[in-house]
């Protein structure tokens, strides 16, 4: 048995907030929404799905986000995101550049911290 890949990523987010998680996943990061399944739809929550990256969004109660825990994406463009974000409203802190990444920490509109970043000449 070997890992193959993540199939999806579910991240925590408080009851009722859906159209906030779309600003931010859908609106922001440009992933689309797709329809959750009618049995697990009457929990509350939302996915946001492209071919290759799968947010799920559960409803947690009571709701603590992450804070420290993350999940990285890569993307073509980190400093044009993160002013998007900021720009948008929401917490964009810069952390110091990894070898062959630079990145920032863009925190969803419930608190979770997420990595982005961009491969940079020299990169692994």
């Amino acid at each position: 048995m070997t890992l193959q890949a993540i199939e999806h990523v579910q991240l925590a987010m408080p009851a009722g907030e859906e159209e906030r998680a779309r600003g931010f996943y859908r609106d922001l990061l440009g992933l689309p929404e797709q329809p959750k399944p009618p049995e697990l739809a009457r929990r509350g929550g939302a996915w946001f799905e492209s071919d290759r990256v799968k947010v799920h969004l559960g409803v947690e109660s009571p709701f603590t986000p992450a804070r420290k825990a993350h999940v990285a994406f890569l993307v073509d463009r980190v400093a044009d995101l993160a002013e998007r974000a900021r720009a948008a409203g929401y917490e964009v802190k810069a952390d110091e550049d990894l070898p062959g990444f630079e990145r920032f920490y863009i925190y969803d509109p419930f608190g979770n911290r997420l990595e982005f970043m961009t491969a940079v000449e020299g990169g692994r």
